[in-house]
């Protein structure tokens, strides 16, 4: 590896060495400006057609087809599967664990598969339909949905009251089938391992994940410039999803409830912050509320949201607000 990286380190020093001489000539030549606009071309042309055109996929290609529009409707695709899950089968409760991939690791380990395939490489500034069945694919090799159910039999106390004021506990034995939907992905190293990727693409997978990068993603996928957040990312990733699925289903209701706290947790599993105490797992504003004030993380109304911040509203009806949260989400 140190022998490789010596000689691209040493072809890159006599391509500047020799760039130079050639500039200065021109220069001379009285020609600066001209190789300036040539230099310029060059480098973007350069970036084009590396794995570092991805940053430039936002927009529409002659196709009419752009990464953003690919992303949506894998993520259509997705919400799609985990639903004929839950249908699949008549059960009693669900319980859905685990998380897909984050999409920069995703369309990082596309970039370097795509660009750098010694038989087939391909620029990744550009999106068509082939190369949307390759992101596809792709995605579908990071993440797995798998499912399973459980029959319990549980004893249910029921409380009535017997007509003279008294309480009378009843216990009856029930059946339940429990449905299992667990969500699993591979992080993009062991992805790099699968595809056995190189030590030069090792290189250019962990320079496109690099955190000063994360802007950049956002940009792409979502036209989002001015934060990093990495939760924004992922509940712009929702957008068009209604109804609330899989929020309070993945939360561990049975039904459908007021999901906005729901979505809030979903949204941080998604990044890791729940596991890693940054975001609590919370289904009532007022819990979400309280776990931030008992930590001393919580802004008053004078503080200027930010994106990525968890931002809490009381609403004021007819008696005015109460100190008590009516509804949570992310900036």
């Amino acid at each position: 590896m140190a022998k490789a990286i010596a000689k691209a380190v040493a072809a890159a020093v006599k391509a500047i060495i020799a760039g130079t001489k050639a500039l200065v000539a021109a220069i001379a030549a009285g020609g600066w400006i001209a190789v300036l606009v040539i230099i310029v071309i060059c480098l973007v042309g350069m970036l084009l057609g590396s794995v570092f055109g991805i940053f430039f996929s936002g927009e529409k290609s002659s196709t009419g087809v752009s990464i953003q529009t690919v992303v949506q409707e894998i993520n259509t695709e997705y919400n799609t599967k985990l639903q004929e899950e839950k249908s699949s089968v008549s059960y009693d409760v669900l319980e859905m664990s685990g998380s897909r991939a984050v999409w920069k690791d995703v369309l990082a380990v596309y970039s370097v598969k795509v660009n750098t395939d010694p038989d087939n490489p391909q620029e990744v500034a550009t999106m068509d339909e082939s190369k949307k069945q390759l992101l596809k694919d792709i995605f579908w090799e990071v993440n797995e949905i798998s499912s399973r159910t459980e029959t319990k039999t549980e004893t249910v106390i029921t409380e009535t009251d017997d007509g003279h004021g008294n309480i009378v506990e009843t216990e009856t034995t029930v059946t339940r089938t429990y449905l299992y939907i667990t969500v699993s992905h591979k992080t993009a190293d062991e992805m790099a391992v699968q595809y056995g990727f190189n030590e030069e693409q090792k290189g250019y997978l962990a320079e496109l994940l690099a955190d000063e990068n994360n802007t950049l993603w956002s940009q792409v996928l979502y036209g989002m410039t001015g934060t990093d957040e990495q939760i924004v990312t992922v509940a712009l990733s929702q957008i068009g999803n209604m109804g609330g699925e899989p929020y309070w289903s993945w939360y561990g209701f049975n039904a459908r409830v007021e999901w906005c706290a729901c979505f809030v947790s979903w949204c941080a599993n998604e990044c890791g912050y729940i596991d890693a105490g940054v975001i609590p797992k919370y289904a009532g504003c007022v819990n979400g509320v309280n776990w931030f004030q008992e930590r001393g993380q919580w802004l008053n109304g004078s503080a200027e949201p930010i994106p990525g911040m968890i931002i809490f509203f009381d609403w004021g009806g007819e008696s005015g607000q109460d100190g008590l949260s009516d509804h949570t989400g992310i900036v």
